[in-house]
């Protein structure tokens, strides 16, 4: 079955100028996966009539969908229906179905019909009527050439309702297309290369409609598997086939066989061990407590944080020795063992975990640059420690520092350390 491809198109110099941010090509490009259309490119331009011109050319050429989001407008800025209409050589015409649906919603809401708001109900006479029952903008449906052009507003929850509603049933009714299916496998502790070369016979043995991609983030690198095919269920039942493949050569850095966060792996393995944890944070300054209180339910195994900053809280708070700290400093291992074995102690829970480390831009040296972190974690019979190495950049050290110790608590819950 041939492969249905898109490419969506945002409209506005606001996007360019970074005034906005670009949701709406996210949120398409997933609501077309879903009904096996295929997003191969997303392209964002101004408000000019050249570039929308060019766009329409070229996308067509590489593209079975195009579609449009913004300049809809009713001000003299937003240029896209005349210019889409002179694409096809044709003029603007009011619409009757969406005059009356422009006048519906001003006079629900009290306001006079202006001729500005009148023209929003004029539209190129070679389209289809999309009718934007949430806002004045009509939507705009071709088929010229072979080829579906799309045109919606910009503002999302006016596109969300206009893909929903007219949109998304006319391309299931258009094109017969293959169902797009994902498996995401999650791994951690192990690089995007190692992993490649790690996993390299299994990978080149992938049947051809089965693909892989390496989706790298903070200490962790996702694995998915897309697979296309007519018959859904038997495509799903290969893909978990070829996974299955993998899971023992993964080992220990696989954490989650159906794209589960670490977070809530692990609130899954306390709730098993009636568990309960606790964290004593410096560098990361409560970002790992953040990290696992995000989670709904996290109140059945969470039990607090001290959030030691100083010297003096980790000393007065945690029981951390003077004499520890003037030997080996903050940022050591000794200290974040006293750390975590402190909040464990102070807060009378199953584990503990405790980060310490030079978060940056200032504050490293020769011998402890910045981007070192020390990470601790207390259990019921012992207490592990890591040293990681990050970057000069401080979020991502918070970060990783965060989901680095999480990784700790799990080797140690599953017995790996």
């Amino acid at each position: 079955m041939k492969h249905i491809n898109a490419e969506v198109i945002t409209i506005g110099d606001e996007i360019l100028y970074g005034q906005i941010t670009d949701t709406n090509s996210q949120w398409i490009s997933a609501e077309l996966d879903k009904i096996g259309v295929k997003t191969i490119r997303k392209t964002s331009i101004g408000d000019d009539k050249k570039e929308i011109l060019d766009i329409l050319t070229e996308a067509q050429k590489r593209a079975d969908i195009l579609i449009f989001t913004g300049g809809l407008g009713p001000t003299k800025d937003d240029i896209t229906k005349k210019t889409i209409a002179e694409f096809f050589n044709d003029t603007l015409e009011i619409n009757q179905d969406a005059l009356e649906n422009v006048r519906e919603l001003f006079e629900s809401r009290g306001f006079e019909l202006t001729e500005i708001n009148r023209q929003q109900a004029a539209i190129p006479t070679k389209a289809t009527y999309l009718n934007n029952a949430v806002g004045t903008a009509p939507g705009m449906w071709f088929d010229e050439n072979g080829k579906i052009i799309i045109s919606m507003p910009g503002v999302p929850f006016e596109m969300k309702y206009l893909m929903e509603n007219e949109v998304l049933p006319r391309l299931r009714k258009h094109f017969k297309t293959p169902f797009i299916i994902h498996k995401i496998i999650r791994t951690i502790g192990i690089g995007e290369s190692f992993l490649a070369s790690k996993i390299e016979s299994w990978e080149d043995a992938l049947p051809p409609h089965i693909k892989l991609a390496y989706l790298p983030s903070l200490g962790q690198v996702k694995l998915r598997l897309t697979g296309f095919g007519d018959d859904k269920e038997k495509l799903k039942a290969e893909i978990e086939a070829e996974a299955e493949k993998v899971y023992p050569t993964l080992g220990q850095n696989l954490f989650s066989k159906d794209n589960e966060e670490l977070e809530l792996v692990l609130a899954d393995l306390l709730l098993k061990e009636n568990a309960t944890l606790a964290t004593a944070e410096s560098c990361t300054g409560g970002y790992l407590a953040h990290t696992i209180t995000a989670n709904p339910g996290s109140s059945a195994y969470y039990l607090g944080s001290v959030i030691s900053y100083s010297n003096e809280a980790k000393m007065n708070l945690l029981g951390v020795k003077k004499e520890t700290l003037d030997a080996h400093g903050a940022v050591s291992e000794e200290t974040v063992i006293q750390m975590a074995e402190g909040a464990k102690k102070a807060l009378n829970s199953t584990y503990a975990l405790a980060t310490s480390g030079i978060a940056g831009p200032g504050g490293g040296t020769e011998e402890k640059p910045v981007g070192t972190i020390w990470l601790a974690c207390a259990g019921p019979d012992k207490t592990v420690t890591k040293k990681i190495l990050s970057t000069k950049t401080r979020l991502v050290n918070i970060q990783y520092g965060s989901k680095s110790a999480l990784g700790l608590l799990r080797k140690m819950i599953l017995k790996e350390i």
